[in-house]
């Protein structure tokens, strides 16, 4: 039991990371499904078309995707308008687009990467490349191009042709061992730039993360008991013709407060909106649009909102 209270906290801790390698997988095992039963290269002209839409146009839809199963692209998206006439600017909204894009990344990433590492959607769109096709097939004729259109279906033709269309594989792993290189590298140093320019130290950071946590594991539930009470109300008002029962709600203004998205600010300290919200309402009316006019100095609040509300 000990070893599974271990293993469970472990999993919770390192939820986000799970998170993306799950998705990492599914895509790749999608990938295989989608080579091996689906991909099927014409050999013709249309090799360069059929093999770019295999590699990329999955990818683009896994991006899309990504955006839309991520929860803070609705908190950031639903009533933009609206804020923009309230506090003028949509520049504060760029770090949180960025960094769900980020996160939206990794699945499509995943897919490009294990395509190049099989190789077959390139080899089938390098072999219809007219780069390829003048390169190599400038001085032989119409027959160099028809052979050329056959590498990804008849592996026999490997002694009629020059040994640089037989690197296409070759190529392709490349481009994928660069592709990982590349996004390891900028992810690295893209997160050690934002925490050197934090302006929290690491345990603050450690407790931010617990208190969203547990406001938002609390806030939902007393979101849930208040709706089921107000509904209740309506209800039997509705069929037993009594009068409402009083009951008081948040205001529309209210919810707009505490929607906001928030950054840490250099003159004052909040864990969340609702925090914000709490603490300047003390024996007072929250002043519409408080504190939104400070610069943003760490994405550190949104950045804890993405990894605990989805990838």
């Amino acid at each position: 039991m000990e070893n599974l209270r271990g293993m469970l906290d472990i999993c919770i801790r390192h939820q986000t990371v799970l998170g993306y390698s799950l998705v990492s997988l599914l895509t790749a095992a999608s990938e295989h499904i989608f080579s091996s039963v689906l991909f099927r290269c014409p050999c013709s002209s249309w090799n360069m078309l059929y093999g770019s839409v295999f590699l990329l146009v999955p990818a683009l839809i896994l991006f899309l995707l990504g955006f839309m199963v991520n929860a803070r692209t609705w908190h950031l998206l639903t009533g933009i308008c609206h804020r923009v006439k309230r506090c003028g600017s949509t520049t504060r909204y760029c770090p949180v687009l960025l960094r769900v894009a980020a996160r939206a990344a990794v699945a499509p990433l995943t897919w490009v990467a294990v395509a190049l590492f099989r190789a077959s959607f390139y080899e089938c769109a390098a072999s219809g490349n007219s780069l390829f096709k003048n390169l190599l097939c400038s001085e032989k004729g119409e027959k160099c191009q028809e052979l050329l259109f056959q590498i990804p279906c008849n592996k026999k033709l490997s002694e009629q042709m020059p040994p640089e269309l037989l690197s296409l594989q070759a190529q392709s792993q490349l481009l994928g061992w660069l592709l990982i290189a590349v996004t390891l590298t900028l992810y690295l140093s893209a997160t050690c730039v934002r925490r050197c320019m934090s302006s929290v130290s690491y345990l603050q950071l450690e407790f931010w993360k617990i208190y969203w946590k547990k406001e938002s594991e609390l806030f939902e539930i007393k979101a849930k008991e208040h709706a089921t009470r107000l509904a209740e109300i309506n209800t039997n008002s509705f069929f037993e013709g009594t009068n409402q029962e009083p009951f008081g709600t948040p205001s529309n203004e209210d919810w707009w407060k505490i929607s906001s998205l928030y950054t840490f600010g250099s003159q004052e300290q909040y864990y969340s909106m609702l925090h914000k919200y709490v603490e300047t309402n003390k024996g007072n009316s929250v002043r519409s649009g408080q504190g939104d006019q400070n610069p943003p100095v760490s994405g550190f609040v949104d950045e804890t909102n993405a990894s605990e509300l989805g990838f």
